[in-house]
């Protein structure tokens, strides 16, 4: 029976470590995603943007505004499309730098504070990959021990539980199996 813990230990640990390393890539493609989601609002935008250069200064909230402002209802919900890019352009660009930041904003920002339709879309398209460089090794060893311990308390925990809730339902004076045969 010791060996079987042993192995389901072992297991146990294996498994963290595999899913440990695949954390990296997991915000590896969400940053890829994040950047090409960047780049197609950025594109989205560009016409609009020379548009506010040509006639505006460069201000594309005076377009968003003289379209907004336009009788018409077809150039004015115009202006209510354009301004939605452009607010998503700002977003996006505003979380890749943030994602950019530092080796750690990146995992911060995927676990803490994602843009969620692109985590759905890497979740829901996320090609399992191992990356073996230190980060993803560090991370599956560190994920692995921390499962491996997590469920050996859990175990040891349930089996004191058993044990102590066998002696109080146990009536008093009733011996063990083991001592009447003794």
């Amino acid at each position: 029976m010791k060996s079987i813990m042993e192995y389901l230990r072992l297991i146990l640990f294996v498994s963290g470590v595999l899913l440990g390393v695949q954390v990296p890539a997991f915000v590896d493609q969400y940053g890829q995603r994040l950047q090409a989601h960047t780049q197609e609002a950025k594109l989205s935008l560009d016409e609009f943007q020379r548009d506010a250069d040509r006639f505006f200064a460069g201000d594309i909230q005076k377009l968003i505004s003289h379209y907004q402002q336009n009788p018409d209802q077809v150039i004015n919900a115009g202006g209510d499309s354009i301004e939605a890019i452009y607010q998503r352009y700002q977003l996006l660009n505003g979380a890749l730098n943030q994602f950019n930041q530092t080796a750690y904003s990146r995992f911060e920002q995927v676990a803490f504070e994602p843009m969620e339709d692109i985590r759905q879309e890497v979740w829901n398209n996320f090609s399992h990959t191992i990356m073996l460089d230190t980060r993803a090794i560090a991370i599956g060893l560190v994920l692995g021990f921390l499962l491996s311990l997590i469920c050996e308390l859990c175990l040891v925990g349930c089996g004191k539980g058993c044990k102590h809730a066998y002696r109080a339902l146990k009536p008093k004076g009733q011996s063990t199996l083991k001592s009447e045969h003794d």
